[in-house]
């Protein structure tokens, strides 16, 4: 089954036409339905990221944790904030500010050879939350990772047949809410066809609003 460009189109101006005013922007969303898969088995889990070729509105903030050369870099590029050793030790245990914290960011890189302590002191916050790192070396330029993390999405299904995501805010023209929604649906029909799963249906949505149907044809 497939999308149009047309039909998400014409599904993204009909639901933010209905959806009433709210007194904040609110975010378009993605919804898909899955089938073929059994939510029960740990290979029909779901991860996948996406970097969307219009962005989201309004960038992603992204955390990095790292040390010396990688965390100056990562300051030039604009990271919303930087973490050293240092700091990620003192906050052992302290699960009440670790929370805080992960509320302040959408996405997260960190050095590699800091992963295995990253995960013993932030992990019980950020796993459940689908926000755990991505690995970078020491010696990596961070500054293009974290452009692209601007423009990221993450996508998890937890045991579930269904799959959501924003694909921008509802103030954004509807071609590239289309082409941002279009990018997502090919990344997910290919990770489908790895797991011998397959997209049922798909729906658009304003952050408040009710979800609108998009038209599929085979293919």
């Amino acid at each position: 089954m497939t999308v149009s460009k047309e039909a998400l189109v014409q599904a993204i101006r009909q639901a933010k036409e209905q959806s009433k005013p709210r007194n904040f922007e609110q975010s378009m969303e993605l919804l898909i339905a899955l089938e073929g898969l059994d939510p029960k088995k740990p290979e029909s889990r779901i991860t996948l990221d996406v970097v969307l070729p219009h962005g989201l509105g309004k960038p992603n903030r992204v955390f990095v944790f790292a040390d010396g050369e990688l965390a100056r870099l990562a300051r030039e590029g604009g990271a919303d904030r930087v973490m050293g050793k240092g700091e990620i030790q003192r906050l052992q245990g302290q699960r009440k500010e670790i929370k805080k914290i992960a509320e302040q960011f959408d996405m997260c890189l960190a050095q590699a050879d800091l992963m295995v302590l990253i995960g013993k002191v932030f992990g019980p916050v950020l796993g459940p939350r689908g926000k755990m790192p991505r690995p970078i070396p020491a010696t990596a330029n961070p500054i293009p990772i974290i452009e692209r993390l601007r423009r990221t999405v993450r996508l998890m299904n937890k045991g579930q047949l269904c799959l959501n995501t924003k694909i921008g805010s509802e103030k954004m023209d509807e071609g590239q809410l289309a082409e941002n929604a279009l990018a997502v649906l090919e990344e997910v029909d290919r990770k489908l066809s790895d797991l011998g799963g397959r997209i049922k249906t798909v729906y658009v949505k304003t952050t408040m609003g009710k979800p609108v149907k998009i038209g599929m044809v085979e293919g």
